[in-house]
C-alpha cells in the first residue's frame, strides 16, 4: 500500500466528502461538520468541543444521564427508552413498531427488543392484529400506565431543573435554531 501524498476536502451541495490520492480511496462522511467545520466558517477546527454538533450532542446525553439518574433514584426500574415506548403507545395505539420506532429515534431492532422487555416485564400486551396477522397490536397493561403516570412527576421535575434560568424566549430561539438544522438536514 503507499502512503497517502495529498487529502483533499470538498463540498457537494449540502455534503463534505475526503479524498485521498494517489490511492482514489473515497469516503463519504455524513457529518463531516463534526470533524473538520466550524458553524458557518469552513475552517478547519483544531478541537472537536469547539462544534455545535458536538455540543448539543454532549447537552442531549447529559440530560438523559441526568434524568435516568432520578428515574432510578425514585427506584422505577424502567429506562427513558422504555418509558419513551411506552408513551408513545398510549399516545397512538394504532402505530406499527416501525412507527414507534421512527417516533423515538431509535432503529426497529431495539424497539423489537425493548417491546419484548415490556411484555416480559407485564408492562405491554401484544397480540395478533385482525386485519393483519404480520401485525402486532400493541397495549398498555394496568402496571404499564401506572409506571407512566408515576413517571410524569419525575420527568416533569427532570425538565424544570433543565431548563431552570432559561426563558421562555430563549427556549423558542434554540427551538426556532434547531427547526432550520433538521430543515437544512432533510
Amino acid at each position: 500500500m503507499q502512503p497517502l501524498e495529498r487529502v483533499y476536502l470538498y463540498h457537494s451541495g449540502s455534503t463534505y466528502h475526503i479524498v485521498f490520492t494517489p490511492l482514489i480511496f473515497f469516503i463519504h462522511l455524513c457529518d463531516i461538520s463534526i470533524i473538520f467545520v466550524s458553524m458557518k466558517s469552513k475552517q478547519a477546527v483544531s478541537r472537536l468541543e469547539e462544534t455545535i454538533f458536538y455540543k448539543m450532542d454532549k447537552t442531549m446525553k447529559s440530560y438523559r444521564q441526568f434524568a435516568q439518574n432520578n428515574i432510578k433514584a425514585n427506584a422505577m426500574d424502567i429506562t427513558i427508552d422504555q418509558w419513551l415506548i411506552l408513551k408513545t403507545i398510549m399516545d397512538n395505539p394504532d402505530m406499527s413498531q416501525k412507527e414507534i420506532a421512527h417516533q423515538v429515534f431509535k432503529d426497529h431492532a431495539s424497539v423489537t427488543r425493548m417491546i419484548e422487555l415490556l411484555v416480559k416485564r407485564k408492562y405491554l400486551e401484544r397480540s395478533f392484529n385482525d386485519m393483519d396477522r404480520r401485525r402486532y397490536n400493541l397495549e398498555l397493561t394496568r402496571d404499564g400506565i401506572q409506571i407512566c403516570d408515576s413517571l410524569l412527576p419525575v420527568i416533569y421535575s427532570n425538565r424544570e431543573q433543565a431548563l431552570r434560568d432559561i426563558s421562555d424566549t430563549d427556549i423558542k430561539t434554540l427551538w426556532n435554531i434547531m427547526d432550520k438544522i433538521t430543515s437544512n438536514c432533510s
